[in-house]
């Protein structure tokens, strides 16, 4: 067989394996319930446009704008059987695209996308809904930044010489599937980014009793204080500053020397046996 003819095959495969599943998602309605047409609009919906265009981003792993009119024109019939729609090959021009992705990166846009979206997958899957992950991960590179760029200067655990932007995450655990994300400038502290994160994923969060799970930023009182007041609970180490610093110590002598009763903590493995991941005890201080 020709690798050429194969290699397109393969990228065939995996266009009728995509869009299927985004469509079972309804992400083209979704978006288009976010991303109204023009009344004078002909054509693709942009919701249509959108979701074909990251069906190229997955299968081609080339995120630019450029390839996919081209792309589109050598798969069209693939597209128009799987989608039931009418392509033009105006639909994807550099152009059209630059507009979906102004139009999807408003913020009021981009929130409702990813709400309703949200709710539908763990709707559609019926996902366990117990843990989420909260997380501010940086990104850094060499660029230009500039008073309005996100990349800018700011304290980083990898390289402090270079531009970084923030990505703050709340996923659902232990599936990693993002619930709420978005881009903040590298110059931000993660503390200030997680209230507005938790309430971001609220239309997510239909009853009490979730659990946030996050590093010490998370402990915040201020964030701690707003997750209980939600009916949530946290997981979170201490950050070693203020009165906890000096108190640490002594919560651990009291362990080690069994002055504190310790109760066991334990899980259950994959086979469903019960196994015993430490000891700890609980105090409570004003």
């Amino acid at each position: 067989m020709d690798p050429r003819l194969k290699v397109t095959t393969e990228r065939i495969d995996d266009i009728v394996l995509l869009l299927p599943t985004m469509m079972r998602l309804e992400l083209p309605a979704i978006r288009d319930r976010h991303l109204p047409r023009h009344w004078l609009q002909q054509g693709l919906s942009w919701g249509w446009v959108a979701t074909s265009w990251l069906a190229h981003i997955l299968s081609q792993g080339d995120p630019r704008k450029l390839p996919v009119r081209a792309w589109v024109g050598q798969t069209r019939e693939t597209l128009e059987r799987v989608t039931g729609q009418k392509i033009r090959d105006t639909d994807f021009t550099d152009d059209w695209l630059t507009i979906v992705l102004r139009e999807v990166s408003q913020p009021a846009s981009w929130h409702g996308i990813e709400q309703t979206l949200g709710q539908r997958t763990l709707r559609v899957y019926a996902l366990p809904q117990q843990r989420v992950r909260l997380d501010a991960p940086t990104v850094s590179g060499y660029h230009t930044g500039g008073e309005e760029s996100l990349f800018q200067f700011g304290k980083s655990k990898d390289d402090p010489t270079l531009r970084q932007v923030k990505v703050r995450l709340g996923t659902l655990d232990p599936l990693g599937l993002p619930l709420a994300m978005e881009v903040v400038s590298g110059e931000q502290a993660d503390d200030g980014l997680y209230v507005p994160l938790i309430n971001r994923m609220r239309p997510l969060l239909p009853s009490a009793g979730w659990l946030f799970v996050g590093d010490c930023k998370l402990s915040g009182l201020a964030t701690r204080a707003h997750i209980h007041h939600m009916g949530h609970h946290y997981l979170t180490p201490l950050a070693l500053v203020g009165e906890t610093a000096s108190a640490m110590p002594g919560w651990i002598q009291a362990a080690v020397a069994g002055t504190e009763p310790l109760t066991p903590i334990t899980t259950l493995d994959d086979k469903g046996e019960e196994v015993i991941l430490g000891h700890g005890y609980e105090t409570t201080r004003t």
